[in-house]
């Protein structure tokens, strides 16, 4: 019976790969997935007809499946196991007693003798061997340690913001992420404790859209935390104890048209013409999804009605078509020189009349308008009239901004137009300014520099970090000004702030053709000689648990179009990679100005896109909600556009691991130090398998004095530490949700440092939602 059932077995694998294999053959793909087939339906018929050789050729399959892998992958397990792992574990059952005593020979005596294992075992045992040795090596891994030594004793952080508190998103206004407080080092990091845990109230709803995340970076002033919540809740914390001081909540309501509804971030102003203690002497600016920005008392959250109109400034002001919820602003603006500077998220690819992205300046303490810089209109920047409006559609910047008041600039990261995934009849200004670096003057808006960082962006590559500002020294002794602007394609522009010149050098390389009729693609493409953009994907990249899913992976791939970097969308679908999450997104890196170094969460995940003409675009459902992945409409263009992560059949990546790194990068010398894989499986599968595979992630690092940088992001419901010099981890505390927000530390008066997280989970990456504060400190 047993022969019966595995023969049946074998040639429904075997139909199954010949089938897959002969259309991959036909696609230009591996003869393997074919010979496969085959051999199975062999083996199956040998084994019905009772032959011993049915072991022997077993054996030749799992010599040649072997050899194959070897030759495809290496000794990479992660890559091994889909390969050969049915192969080994069918193998194994033929070499049974079940199986083979039935293909043995019977004695004239009566005495039956099983099928000789051995031609099968060795080879199986072999593939073991190699299995096993797979285990102990990590091809991936790339070791190494940044320089230890300080290179400047002195510094400049930006701003004046005391060592114990963090006053802006990256905690000053250069946007390093890093801390000089040195209590929690390296050596003791592993005994911090929870100190306490705070819940907002503000949970994940029914009718939410998608993307619902908690992106927040708590600020710490005196002895207070203030964040905001992703309904935009202001809320204020005793920073010893987690308790709540006060909470406002916008009203900002529900609209199934917002992509995004989130608040990574509150900003805060003292007024230094007020007394202490008065009212509004002190200030949050909350941002609100219902494009508002609101004035709040920091000492008790009462709206400031001094500004603006009763305390709120309406941003939707000057835009000439205002569809609600396709506008707001996600980031907290910046405060300098008396201004609050304000950018915004448009929705991506909903339609060709949205609102501008406009980037303004406002007086801090009356909200009246000061200047504004269009990205469609760049040379004009004194305040539009009454009846003007702002130009539709100019690339917008819904991340955050850095400043240099010494310099006199604000470091915009700008996005591009809608619709991402199409080109045609871009102006001179959007094809100059999308998915760049601008610097604008902080006292008039002028434009004093830009660095664009793609050419014709069609792949949604929008600048999308906050860059970071450190002062480098050269070997020579020279002290340069510098900006480290992260991308989602994986370059990291390390450039003169001063002229937008880079420091490392940047070159244009050959990019593929391809465009939709009417569309045109850039011949060359920018590149940093500092960069994590990863080799281009082959047909042996594509994976799965199984040979199966793997085969429809490689199916897939050569489906789609794809002929690296920058393949243009296409009617047939391309591959998209680095993927639109990005290689870095919003978190950021952190750099360390003391001695010079940088921490990052390269992150690779393969997207794909396929435009859909206008004329196949279904109605608009009743129950829609907004997303960035699926289908995106791109109302009044010839496309539209249905793009998400590149799956397989059990929806995990058709590319293989590892999808995430923790990296260091020495700024002087632009090398990359150390690459090590990221976070485990075990929040991304049924079973909680802490297998350390590097998952993708969204989010970003902080660094201390200590020697330690923290980070969330990750797929995994985990906060951690690593050794900033050699990046190997050194603790984690388990998250009751996804970290995706980027963590912050301070010191309270009691000289106790803390590391705070917040764990509120992410929409689009799946993870756990929650609405949790957490501080960790040493015991």
């Amino acid at each position: 019976m047993a022969i019966i059932v595995t023969s049946i077995f074998f040639i429904i694998i075997g139909l199954a790969l010949g089938g897959g294999g002969l259309w991959l053959v036909t696609l230009g793909g591996s003869v393997f997935y074919l010979f496969a087939g085959l051999m199975f339906v062999i083996t199956a018929g040998l084994l019905l007809m009772r032959k011993a050789v049915a072991l022997w050729v077993y054996a030749v399959l799992v010599a040649a499946a072997l050899a194959w892998a070897i030759w495809e992958v290496g000794f990479d397990w992660w890559q091994l196991g889909p390969r050969g792992g049915m192969i080994i574990l069918l193998g194994l059952w033929l070499l049974t007693p079940w199986i083979r005593r039935p293909l043995g020979l019977r004695s004239p005596t009566g005495i039956t003798y099983a099928a000789n294992p051995w031609p099968l075992a060795v080879p199986v045992i072999l593939a073991i061997l190699v299995a096993l040795y797979s285990m102990t090596t990590d091809p991936h891994d790339l070791a190494g340690e940044l320089p230890k030594d300080t290179v400047a004793a002195n510094p400049a952080f930006g701003g004046s913001v005391p060592d114990g508190e963090w006053h802006q998103y990256g905690r000053t206004p250069f946007g390093q992420r890093y801390s000089p407080l040195d209590q929690i080092t390296a050596q003791n990091v592993s005994t911090l404790k929870e100190a306490w845990r705070y819940q907002t109230g503000d949970v994940k709803r029914p009718e939410d859209i998608s993307e619902t995340t908690y992106q927040v970076t708590p600020l710490k002033v005196k002895d207070t935390l203030y964040l905001c919540t992703p309904h935009n809740w202001a809320i204020a914390l005793d920073a010893k104890t987690g308790k709540e001081k006060w909470k406002y909540d916008a009203n900002s309501g529900m609209n199934p048209d917002r992509q995004h509804q989130t608040c990574r971030g509150v900003t805060y102003y003292a007024d230094p013409t007020v007394a202490a203690g008065q009212p509004c002497a002190e200030r949050v600016y909350l941002p609100t999804s219902d494009a508002r920005l609101i004035a709040l008392d920091a000492a008790d959250g009462k709206v400031c009605t001094s500004f603006a109109d009763q305390g709120v400034l309406h941003l939707e002001t000057g835009m000439r078509y205002n569809p609600a919820g396709y506008y707001y602003s996600t980031s907290p603006p910046v405060a300098v020189a008396g201004k609050i500077i304000v950018g915004g998220a448009v929705n991506d690819n909903y339609s060709t009349e949205e609102q501008s992205g406009v980037i303004r300046a406002f007086d801090i303490n009356t909200g009246a308008l000061v200047w504004n810089w269009d990205s469609g209109n760049p040379d004009v920047t004194t305040p539009i009239t009454e009846g003007q409006t702002y130009t539709t559609n100019s690339p917008n910047s819904w991340s955050v901004f850095s400043v240099d008041e010494t310099l006199g600039m604000v470091y915009i990261p700008l996005g591009n137009q809608v619709p991402d995934q199409l080109g045609i009849n871009r102006s001179d200004n959007v094809e100059k300014f999308s998915s760049s670096i601008v610097a604008l003057d902080i006292a008039t808006g002028q434009l004093r520099w830009v660095r664009q960082t793609v050419h014709h962006d069609l792949w949604d590559m929008d600048v999308p970090a906050q860059p970071a500002l450190i002062d480098l020294t050269k070997q020579d002794g020279t002290v340069v000004p510098a900006l480290v602007g992260p991308t989602k394609q994986g370059d990291l522009y390390v450039l003169d702030r001063r002229s937008g010149e880079p420091i490392i050098p940047v070159k244009e390389i050959p990019a593929p053709g391809g465009a939709v009729s009417g569309d045109h693609t850039s011949p060359t493409q920018p590149i940093s000689d500092l960069t994590f953009s990863p080799e281009p994907l082959q047909e042996k990249d594509m994976w799965g648990v199984s040979l199966f899913d793997q085969l429809a992976c490689r199916i897939d791939f050569h489906r789609y179009y794809y002929e690296g970097r920058y393949t243009p969308p296409s009617l047939k679908g391309t591959i998209v990679y680095p993927g639109n999450f990005g290689t870095f997104n919003w978190g950021s890196v952190a750099v360390d100005p003391e001695r010079q170094i940088m921490f990052g969460m390269p992150t690779y995940l393969a997207f794909t896109s396929r435009l859909v003409p206008a004329a196949d675009i279904p109605p608009r459902g009743q129950d829609e909600k907004g997303s960035e992945q699926g289908l995106n409409r791109n109302d009044g263009a010839p496309y539209g556009v249905f793009m998400g992560p590149f799956l397989g059949l059990l929806k995990i990546p058709c590319q293989a691991p590892p999808w995430g790194y923790v990296a260091g990068v020495d700024l002087r010398t632009g090398k990359i130090a150390y690459m090590h894989k990221n976070g485990t499986v075990r929040d991304m599968t049924p079973l909680p398998l802490p297998f350390k595979v590097g998952v993708p992630g969204i989010g970003g690092p902080m660094l201390t004095k200590g020697g330690v940088a923290f980070l969330g992001a990750a797929v995994d419901n985990y906060l951690r530490a690593y050794d900033v010099t050699n990046g190997r981890e050194l603790w984690q505390a388990r998250l009751p949700a996804g970290g995706q927000a980027t963590p912050m530390t301070y010191e309270t008066d009691d000289n106790k440092q803390y590391i705070v997280m917040v764990a509120g989970g992410h929409g689009s990456v799946g993870t756990t939602p929650g609405d949790y504060v957490i501080a960790y400190t040493l015991p």
